[in-house]
């Protein structure tokens, strides 16, 4: 098995980090900027799930993303503030230019045949119980303690957060995954809480 991260940047002007991790937990990863890099990448590993850090949908009712009259969250948003999640609404400023990067740079994966989900390293990383980025050494330590091979300490916040969903990606096709939100809409994935 394997999984591909992507902790994808509103702009190709800005970092993408990008993980490739196998069944072992064994991890790679790097930096690049531009979308034809990023299909590139994924062409090239041929994993078995892409997971993306970005909204891969908008709201149901809103006409598009600059739509100022349509709803703000979609069910899987509204389903992460229920939990506690912290996160950015898509509809604010910056998130829009992701959200749009998103859905642009998703449809051309499953388009090329891949399994692509959308996910979110802060909630991953609640969920997990390991700090988020804005403590980088300690969310490589908790990378490292969760078996995680191969994340040096010279790691940058955007590769630990494409390590983090990588992870997931893995724990999907491990059947430890479990979906927030409504199908049709757009559904985001966190780790399943076991007891």
């Amino acid at each position: 098995m394997l999984s591909l991260g992507i902790d994808l940047a509103g702009s190709e002007k800005r970092k993408t980090g990008i993980a490739l991790m196998d069944d072992n937990l064994n991890c790679s990863y790097f930096t690049v900027y531009l979308d034809t890099e990023i299909i590139k990448a994924v062409k090239n590993k041929k994993p078995d799930v892409v997971t993306i850090d970005a909204p891969l949908s908008i709201p149901r009712g809103r006409s598009d993303i600059e739509d100022k009259d349509g709803p703000h969250f979609r069910k899987c948003d509204i389903e992460l503030r229920e939990m506690g999640i912290k996160f950015f609404p898509i509809t604010l400023g910056p998130m829009r230019m992701l959200t749009k990067r998103g859905i642009r740079l998703s449809k051309v994966l499953k388009h090329l045949g891949f399994i692509v989900l959308e996910s979110y390293p802060g909630g991953v990383q609640d969920v997990l119980k390991i700090p988020r980025k804005k403590d980088l050494d300690a969310l490589i330590k908790g990378l490292r303690g969760l078996g995680i091979k191969g994340c040096k300490d010279d790691m940058n916040e955007h590769e630990a957060d494409a390590a983090t969903i990588a992870y997931l990606g893995i724990l999907y096709l491990r059947n430890l995954a479990m979906p927030l939100g409504d199908p049709e809409e757009g559904l985001l994935y966190l780790p399943k809480k076991l007891n």
